[in-house]
């Protein structure tokens, strides 16, 4: 037919499968020729699963032929991060340790993206257990940013945001600890949500800080996003996770709602913030315009503790991440170290052998943090922090509907470029406030830089539980966007558009 993935969104793409334009198993097949021309360049996967998906694709046609009525997402390619099982597959959160785990079952997450009608192209490639911001602690090899292969993609969730910036897929699952969506998506100029806190079930996601960590999509639409949104919390609360809450529903179908009359927060601490780009400034200066043109109205507000953010979410972050990785023991399953005469020797070799520079440092951090004399010097102190945090977000949402501010400090750094630790963590610090305060946030491109020539975005942050209006805020400033640039909402990569992905 001469269509091709790059050029159509999700929703496009399940319109097209459900009137019969191309089958389910046509757009696997095309995602799949994607991935094998471009995957070389990029490497955003460290599964592709291609009989899964055709599989899938298959019971799609099946059922479309008999009459059936599809699901909402029938026929989409979809890319899940490795730190989400998914029968079938290996789950190995990028590290040696769980190098060979196969997952005994299906995350929920998942589960509800493949009922919606996804088809599993493959699992993304991420920092080790999420520990990092550049995708490049994976102990297998690195993702390349599609806009400059030179370049990070961020991270944690770098090889889902890097699979559908190149158009290998069109919808991609992450998890979000301290900005491990929105941030890859602003540098490789997708979009990406961090629900708020509980809206999606983490049951069957290896967890980094289970009171931070949170699963959101990717998409090259607000709609997309929204789309897969209401598939990741159809069915309601998820009785196997108990911090799942019941959400609002109809993100899809409110994206394009009136903003007019609403109220639009700034903060100007952040606006004159120390290392902050001038193309970053820009985007951010042009989205507040693009709302106020829809009749939004801008209001200046506070956060006062917001700079205690980044160290009580490495109190908190390490804390919690030694309590979740001390079961990967090198005993009951993962990577068991050889020749060991006792278990206290072969435990000790297998994490020390297993786990990657950045996993021992957060782990070795959050051990001297729960020790006896340090627990109530800092660990007591973050916790204060993290209520104050808290408080600041909720008195400001007493003045507005949603806060705007940046998403990433910079556009893509070089590789190696941050090689301090402090400056690498540095780069999530307009993101890292929003996982303490657990409220919902979403990156939205808007175009790319007129200094770097690489994709700038800017950074939308809701009332908790409040994800759909959160959505369409990013919808009217992806429509403002568009219409001021005159480009669409859905863009690949220019180097990856046109290689593969050919509807035949």
């Amino acid at each position: 037919m001469g269509i091709s993935l790059d050029t159509l969104t999700a929703a496009q793409i399940a319109a097209g499968v459900a009137a019969g334009k191309f089958t389910a198993t046509e757009v696997a097949r095309a995602a799949l020729s994607a991935i094998e021309t471009r995957e070389a360049d990029v490497q955003a996967f460290l599964q592709v699963t291609p009989e899964l998906a055709l599989e899938a694709a298959a019971r799609i046609d099946v059922a479309r032929a008999a009459g059936e009525s599809l699901p909402p997402l029938a026929g989409v390619p979809l890319a899940i991060k490795d730190n989400m099982n998914l029968a079938g597959t290996r789950t190995t959160c990028a590290s040696r340790v769980l190098e060979n785990y196969e997952s005994p079952y299906t995350a929920t997450c998942v589960r509800r993206m493949l009922d919606a009608g996804c088809l599993p192209v493959g699992k993304a490639n991420m920092d080790e257990f999420a520990f990092g911001s550049s995708t490049e602690s994976s102990a297998f090899h690195r993702t390349n940013n599609p806009w400059d292969l030179e370049r990070v993609p961020g991270g944690s969730s770098g090889g889902s945001a890097a699979a559908v910036a190149a158009g290998m897929t069109a919808l991609a699952l992450g998890s979000d600890t301290g900005g491990s969506i929105r941030q890859p998506a602003a540098l490789c100029g997708v979009v990406g949500m961090k629900p708020t806190y509980g809206v999606v079930s983490r049951y069957g996601v290896v967890a980094f800080g289970s009171s931070l960590d949170q699963v959101g999509p990717f998409g090259r639409t607000v709609e997309d996003v929204a789309l897969a949104l209401d598939a990741l919390t159809a069915g309601g609360r998820d009785p196997f996770d108990g911090t799942s809450q019941e959400a609002e529903g109809g993100f899809a179908a409110h994206i394009d709602d009136d903003i007019a009359g609403l109220r639009v927060g700034v903060i100007p601490a952040f606006m004159e913030a120390e290392g902050l780009a001038p193309e970053v400034k820009a985007a951010v200066e042009g989205a507040l315009r693009t709302l106020e043109a829809q009749g939004a109205k801008l209001v200046e507000v506070d956060l006062p503790h917001l700079d205690a953010a980044i160290a009580a979410y490495y109190v908190i972050g390490p804390a919690e991440a030694f309590s979740n990785l001390a079961r990967f023991d090198g005993v009951r399953y993962g990577y068991q170290e050889a020749g060991c005469t006792n278990l206290a020797e072969q435990s000790s070799k297998s994490r020390a052998h297993g786990f990657g520079a950045e996993a021992k440092r957060r782990q070795m951090l959050g051990a001297y943090l729960l020790s006896s004399g340090v627990y109530d010097k800092y660990y007591y102190a973050a916790q204060k922090a993290r209520s104050l945090i808290t408080e600041d977000y909720a008195r400001a949402y007493e003045q507005v509907d949603v806060i705007l501010m940046p998403a990433s400090p910079t556009t893509a750094f070089k590789f190696g470029e941050l090689s301090d630790p402090t400056q690498m963590y540095l780069s999530d610090m307009f993101t890292i406030s929003i996982n303490i305060a657990g409220n919902g946030g979403i990156t939205v491109p808007c175009g790319v830089g007129a200094d770097s020539g690489l994709p700038v975005a800017v950074q939308l942050v809701g009332r908790a539980f409040d994800d759909r209006r959160l959505l369409t805020f990013a919808r009217a400033v992806e429509r403002g966007h568009a219409q001021a640039a005159g480009v669409p909402g859905c863009v690949v990569a220019p180097d990856f558009a046109g290689k593969g992905g050919e509807l035949a």
